[in-house]
C-alpha cells in the first residue's frame, strides 16, 4: 500500500490548494478524485466547439494588492492566469419586471456610490453608509483581509447575528434601492429569512474591488495548480472514489477505492460536504451527537442551468452580468418551485480568445429545489457510474424548462432569440453528481443569521490526522474556499504561519 503524509479526498479547488500548500512545505501529498476531470466547480465542458464553466463565471479581487491577487500569487498562479476586467461602471447588471430601468454595480466604491446615485440621487447617504458597513464587516475577518489572528482581536463575532436583509433596509426606506444592493444574490442563495450580513458583505467586497471574467474558462486555474502540484511531487489521481475513510486505534489509517484499493497515509484531509465523509467514515471515535448535527444540516438551494451555444457572429458580447427578477423582491426566489419558476435568472457571458466582438456561447443559472428532480435521484450520470440514462421522461422535464426559461430571457433580451444555435441543461441532480453533494447545494451548508456557529465547521476533528476543507468550513467561492484552505493549512501548520509566508509573496 502507498503511504503519504497527506491524502486529500477530492480535487476541489480547496482540495488542490491544500495539497499544493503541503507539497511545498515538503510533505508526500496524494488527492484523489472520483471523476475523470480535476477541479470540482473549476471544471469546463465543450459542446458545439463552445467552451462553458461549470461555475467560475467570475472573479473578484485581483488587481494588484488584493486579496485573492496575494492568494493565487502564493499559489504561483497569478502570472499565468488568463484574464479580461469587466465593465468598471457596471460588471453586474441588476433588472426587475415592470421597471424599464437597468441599475449597475460598478467597480471600485466611489465608483459603485457615484453609478448608483445616479438613478437615486436622493439616496447618496444610504450609499455611503453602506459601502462604509461592508468594508467594516470584511475588517473583522482577519484571514480575508491576510492580517494575523492573533493580532486583529474580534474574529467576526460582532457580526455573525446580522440579518443581511434586515441591515439593508435599515439603511434607506427606498424598497428598490433596497432590491438593488442585494440584487447579486444569487452569489451566495441569499435568503431573507437567513442570510446573514457578513456573508452578503464578503461575496459583494470581493467583486466591488475588482472583477475578471476568466478568458476560455475557470478550469486553467486547476491545470495551473495541478501542475505545479506535481513539481513539487505531489500526486493527483483521477477515476478514484474513495467509498471508506477507516480508523483504527484513534487515527485514520486509509481510505478505500471503489475498485478496493487501500490508499494509505498518515494525515488525511477531506475536501467533500461533512454530512458525506461522516457516512463515509467507519470510527468510533466521533460521537454519534456530531454525526447527527453534521448530516442534518441544511444545504444550500441548487440551480437549473442553460449552456446556450450561439450562432456564430450573431450576439455581441457582453462585458457584464444580468440578474433579473420577476418581483420586487430579491430574498425569496430561492424558494420558488412549480407554476411560479422562474422567479429570476442570471445570465453570465464567457469571455473566449476567439473573439473580443461577438460572444460564442452565454450560461444561465436559475435556482430549483431538489424536489422537483427528485423521483430521478436514484439516477447518475458520470463517468464512474457508466453515464446512466435518466430516462425520456428527465429529458422531457429537462426541454420544457429550458425553453420556459429562454422565453422569459426573451423579454427582457430580444435580440438573444435569433442567435440561439443550440443548448444544454443541467438540473440539481447534475451538480449533485459532479460536485458531490447529496442535493446539489450550490454552495455548501447554508448559513443562518440565527444560529451562527452552528453552521460554522471546524478543520479539525476528534481524531486527530483527520481534517476538513472545502466550501463548506466558513465560506463558498473562490476566495471562500482559498481562506478555507488556508485555515486548514494553518490547523496543520501552527496559526498565522501561511498567513506570513502568503504576505511575503
Amino acid at each position: 500500500m502507498p503511504k503519504f503524509d497527506y491524502v486529500i479526498i477530492g480535487s476541489g479547488l480547496g482540495g488542490l490548494e491544500c495539497a499544493y500548500t503541503l507539497s511545498k512545505e515538503g510533505f508526500s501529498v496524494c488527492v484523489l478524485e472520483k471523476n475523470r476531470q480535476f477541479g470540482g466547480s473549476l471544471q469546463i465542458f465543450v459542446r458545439d466547439k463552445a467552451i462553458f464553466d461549470t461555475g467560475v463565471h467570475y472573479l473578484g479581487g485581483l488587481d494588484e494588492g488584493q486579496n485573492l491577487n496575494q492568494f493565487f500569487k502564493y499559489f504561483d498562479i497569478m502570472d499565468k492566469l488568463n484574464l479580461h476586467k469587466m465593465d468598471e461602471d457596471g460588471f453586474d447588471k441588476i433588472s426587475f419586471d415592470n421597471d424599464p430601468n437597468v441599475y449597475n454595480h460598478a467597480q471600485g466604491y466611489e465608483n459603485f456610490i457615484d453609478q448608483l446615485c445616479v438613478q437615486f440621487p436622493e439616496e447618496r447617504s444610504a450609499i455611503e453608509l453602506y459601502t462604509k458597513k461592508i468594508k467594516e464587516v470584511c475588517d473583522y475577518f482577519p484571514m480575508y483581509r491576510l492580517k494575523e489572528a492573533n493580532k486583529s482581536g474580534d474574529l467576526g463575532l460582532k457580526y455573525l447575528d446580522v440579518n443581511a436583509k434586515d441591515f439593508i433596509a435599515s439603511i434607506t426606506a427606498n424598497k428598490k434601492l433596497q432590491m438593488v444592493l442585494a440584487g447579486s444574490n444569487p452569489l451566495y442563495a441569499g435568503d431573507g429569512d437567513k442570510t446573514p450580513l457578513y456573508v452578503h458583505a464578503l461575496v459583494v467586497n470581493t467583486y466591488i474591488e475588482s472583477s475578471y471574467k476568466c478568458i476560455d474558462g475557470g478550469s486553467q486555474i486547476e491545470r495551473y495548480l495541478t501542475k505545479n502540484i506535481k513539481k513539487l511531487g505531489g500526486t493527483v489521481r483521477n477515476y478514484a472514489e474513495v467509498v471508506e475513510i477507516v480508523e483504527h486505534d484513534g487515527k485514520i489509517q486509509y481510505v478505500l477505492l471503489k475498485d478496493g484499493e487501500k490508499i494509505e497515509g498518515k494525515n488525511f484531509i477531506s475536501n467533500i460536504h461533512p454530512a458525506n465523509t461522516m457516512k463515509m467514515l467507519v470510527s468510533s471515535r466521533i460521537k454519534k451527537a456530531y454525526r447527527g448535527r453534521v448530516e442534518n444540516l441544511k444545504n444550500s438551494s441548487s440551480a437549473f442551468v442553460l449552456d446556450v451555444v450561439l450562432k456564430p457572429g450573431t450576439f455581441k458580447y457582453k462585458n457584464f452580468n444580468y440578474y433579473h427578477f420577476s418581483r420586487d423582491d430579491v430574498w425569496n426566489s430561492v424558494s420558488v418551485k412549480g407554476e411560479m419558476w422562474p422567479d429570476s435568472y442570471c445570465v453570465f457571458v464567457p469571455r473566449s480568445s476567439k473573439s473580443t466582438e461577438y460572444a460564442d456561447s452565454l450560461t444561465v443559472l436559475s435556482y430549483m429545489k431538489f424536489e422537483e428532480v427528485a423521483q430521478w435521484q436514484n439516477t447518475f450520470s458520470t463517468i464512474p457510474h457508466a453515464r446512466e440514462s435518466r430516462g425520456q421522461g428527465y429529458e422531457d422535464f429537462k426541454i420544457q424548462r429550458a425553453e420556459k426559461l429562454l422565453d422569459v430571457i426573451y423579454k427582457r433580451i430580444p435580440e438573444l432569440r435569433n442567435c440561439v444555435k443550440s443548448f444544454t441543461a443541467g438540473t440539481p441532480l447534475t451538480y449533485r453528481d459532479y460536485i458531490g453533494t447529496d442535493d446539489g447545494s450550490l454552495y455548501g451548508i447554508s448559513k443562518d443569521y440565527k444560529e451562527p456557529l452552528k453552521t460554522f465547521i471546524s478543520p479539525t476533528t476528534k481524531i486527530p490526522n483527520l481534517f476538513f476543507t472545502g466550501q463548506n468550513l466558513n465560506m463558498h467561492g473562490i476566495l471562500g474556499v482559498t481562506v478555507g484552505a488556508v485555515r486548514t493549512c494553518e490547523a496543520i501548520l501552527g496559526q498565522d504561519y501561511l498567513i506570513k509566508k502568503i504576505n511575503r509573496c
